[in-house]
């Protein structure tokens, strides 16, 4: 390769924002950011820079420009790739994917999640909610919310949906963890990756054996006929066992302890269940969950708001700084359960937008609406003090206490 030398990037504007030690946040920076500097350069925790980008206009248009491309742990960060990297299969789930392998599986999926799928689905996610709290009453108050309900729920609904055994969940969550944290501890990650694609195959196998009415069952059934293939299969998985349900946990347990602290808020949506379906999406809104966890990578060069981001450069749109936009959301920061327009960008934009944001809002609804239901006077324990991984940029508690 010829041409003009590469200039040495310029040095980071700062360190990447987290939010407060003690809380969901978001980082105290965003509103700086978006009026100042709503394109900066970021350290990462890893080491690495970043294009860091805060404006709801700017994330939209980004999270769905075809010149950025969603790097694997086998090439990003640049300079983590180990010796024996290129032998390795790499973690890719549906949203590093391109191209036809990732057209086809979308459109083998887009039954399974579409609308009225997860409305026949409705029952099951019901007995989920309903058994997961009756174990939680039975222990006694007060309980711990998160623990309890908040984070088996939607792993409970995910396993029965996409047919992965829920009782694995002790094999099978440690390395999803591990996976999720790759960036970090590469090593740990790209062995996790190994073992987790192994217990995937031997899903399949048991699929084509045993037929259930499930996701991967539907999947093993469109590969066997040849209009998919059996990696985008491993795709699919991949993307359940790592991303398919964390997300829905943080939002659940940060929505729960947001209508608890913010002064009258679930006795409100209690007496008035009208509110529930926007207040969901408010709900989604929000809640700071994805603060900066999508990593892109440039594959041209970008010109914005007078900086360059060139090729190969890692971007960080910010959703939760987006939804956070004062230029979009009136009184942004204030949880507003009858906010009438919400054009949030949680589930994303473009190709790579979240195939299961019709399975996320369902969750999260019902999961809700089961808790209203169960525990009307819910409240924080007396004495309680929320407990967080305040190393993490996502976050939510790993504690509620609550009483009934």
């Amino acid at each position: 390769m010829t041409g003009t030398p590469r200039t040495a990037p310029p040095a980071p504007d700062m360190d990447m924002p987290i939010p407060p030690p003690g809380s969901m946040g978001p980082p105290t920076e965003y509103p700086r950011l978006r009026e100042q500097c709503p394109l900066a350069r970021v350290r990462l925790p890893i080491g690495a820079t970043a294009w860091y980008v805060t404006r709801y206009d700017d994330v939209r248009d980004l999270i769905a420009d075809p010149r950025l491309v969603r790097p694997t742990i086998n090439d990003w960060p640049p300079g983590a790739r180990g010796a024996s990297a290129d032998d390795e299969p790499g973690l890719i789930t549906m949203m590093e994917l391109n191209g036809p392998r990732h057209a086809a599986l979308r459109r083998a999926l887009a039954e399974p999640f579409s609308v009225r799928s997860i409305r026949r689905r409705l029952p099951c996610v019901q007995r989920c909610a309903d058994l997961l709290l009756d174990e939680f009453a039975e222990r006694g108050r007060p309980g711990d919310v998160v623990v309890g309900f908040c984070e088996p729920f939607p792993l409970l609904v995910m396993c029965e949906l996409v047919g992965i055994p829920y009782a694995d969940r002790e094999y099978f969550l440690p390395m999803a963890d591990a996976a999720l944290g790759a960036l970090v501890t590469l090593e740990e990650g790209r062995e996790a990756t190994r073992l987790l694609r192994e217990y995937i195959h031997t899903l399949l196998d048991r699929k084509r054996r045993e037929p259930a009415d499930d996701m991967l069952t539907q999947l093993v059934s469109d590969c066997d006929r040849g209009t998919l293939d059996e990696e985008g299969v491993l795709n699919f998985g991949l993307s359940m066992l790592i991303a398919g349900y964390r997300t829905s946990t943080m939002f659940l347990s940060n929505a729960v302890l947001a209508l608890l602290t913010e002064p009258g808020q679930y006795a409100r949506l209690r007496d008035d269940r009208g509110l529930l379906p926007g207040a969901v999406e408010e709900l989604l809104r929000y809640v700071p969950v994805m603060n900066g966890v999508v990593v892109l990578q440039a594959v041209a060069d970008i010109e914005l708001h007078g900086r360059t981001i060139r090729a190969g450069d890692a971007v960080l749109p910010v959703l939760a700084a987006a939804n956070r936009d004062e230029r979009v959301f009136p009184d942004a920061d204030r949880l507003n359960l009858c906010r009438a327009d919400n054009p949030h960008l949680v589930f994303g934009r473009g190709p790579h937008n979240c195939i299961g944001s019709h399975l996320a809002r369902t969750e999260l609804s019902v999961g809700l609406g089961a808790l209203l239901d169960r525990f009307p006077e819910l409240r924080i324990a007396e004495g309680h003090h929320t407990i967080w991984d305040d190393e993490s940029p996502s976050k939510s508690p790993l504690t509620l206490r609550v009483d009934w």
